[in-house]
């Protein structure tokens, strides 16, 4: 693998998780936004799928994710508010059933190095409440198994 998952608080309501990865910024920024790919990565953890994976990628836009596992349902959407591609994605957040309160804001930047790329994602809640929530969760691990299927997918490629 290229790197870990690097995870910190920032501020009273952020948090930043960067990870470097082994391919062209280009690729990420695709595999983040083309339901083909995402579906391939982006489903949490084994048994779980993304059934449900529908992106209108242009500010104003949304997205909507459902995951499953047998009868289990997760959905969660936004809008996007921002678009650079390859560079620069911000998006609003909420799940259907919320385990923390409030709307968060997501900015994901792609920065490309030497063929890899690093890249930044801040996520910021309405509270520190809603924030700490989501560090004491454990959500933070499914994220790096994500990457790490994330970077073989690109490895594949």
């Amino acid at each position: 693998m290229s790197g870990t998952l690097k995870v910190a608080a920032q501020g009273d309501r952020e948090i930043v998780m960067t990870r470097v990865l082994d391919a062209p910024r280009t690729l990420v920024f695709d595999a983040f936004t083309k339901p083909e790919l995402l579906r391939k990565w982006f489903y949490g953890p084994d048994g779980w799928t993304l059934a449900v994976c529908e992106i209108d990628l242009r500010v104003g836009g949304k997205y909507r994710y459902v995951w499953k596992r047998g009868d289990t349902e997760m959905g969660m959407g936004g809008v996007y508010k921002e678009i650079k591609a390859p560079e620069r994605i911000v998006a609003t957040g909420k799940f259907d059933q919320p385990w923390y309160p409030g709307e968060e804001v997501g900015t994901m930047v792609f920065a490309e190095k030497g063929g890899k790329t690093t890249l930044t994602q801040t996520v910021r809640y309405e509270s520190r409440e809603a924030r700490d929530a989501v560090l004491a969760s454990g959500a933070m691990a499914g994220v790096e198994l994500g990457y790490d299927r994330l970077e073989k997918m690109l490895r594949g490629r």
